[in-house]
């Protein structure tokens, strides 16, 4: 089997590492197999896949998108190392509002299984190019986002210098969200 899933400690959030096989010429490893993934639970179908490249210092985040546009989302590091992070935010979960972070890199070979209901965003510890599958397709009038430094849910950033967007720093925090109607 070319991977291996493990559960964390907020529902539905999966890690899956990815085995490598190399030897002099370099190595080969899958990032993604129908079967595996569905045989372990995972058995979305994905719509759209997105690469982003991120400079050191750079946060993405904490986006998602509303129904009937929510999406799942497959996050691997391709190039780099980033702290990716998913934020339960669906409203009847004992979860609701705790946060999931993982360092995500080419050499630890691991992915982050995030299901609809989730604010995903990462910090780039390096320059980092990163690559995600989505179930669904990017649809602007459902974009939402939950402000990347909410004192209510606490996020611990790495480093101090954060490159951030103008939109990535308007966004409400999740009590503001959840009041608006804009969470799951």
């Amino acid at each position: 089997m070319p991977f291996s899933f493990g559960g964390t400690d907020i529902d539905g959030l999966k890690v899956i590492t990815r085995k490598s096989f190399g030897d002099e010429r370099g190595y080969f490893t899958e990032l993604y197999k129908d079967s595996e993934f569905a045989k372990n639970g995972i058995g979305e179908k994905f719509e759209q896949e997105n690469l982003s490249f991120s400079r050191k210092g750079v946060i993405r985040g904490m986006h998602y998108q509303l129904p009937p546009h929510a999406q799942g989302k497959l996050v691997s590091v391709i190039r780099g190392k980033i702290m990716d992070v998913a934020i339960d935010i669906r409203s009847g979960s004992a979860s609701f509002g705790r946060y999931f972070k993982i360092e995500l890199s080419e050499e630890n070979r691991k992915s982050l299984w995030i299901p609809c209901g989730f604010a995903h965003g990462f910090a780039a510890i390096e320059d980092s190019i990163v690559l995600y599958r989505t179930t669904s397709e990017f649809s602007p009038e459902d974009e939402r986002g939950i402000i990347w430094n909410d004192p209510g849910i606490g996020i611990e950033w790495p480093e101090d210098d954060h490159i951030i967007s103008q939109k990535d720093s308007g966004y409400p925090t999740l009590e503001v969200a959840g009041q608006k109607g804009d969470i799951f």
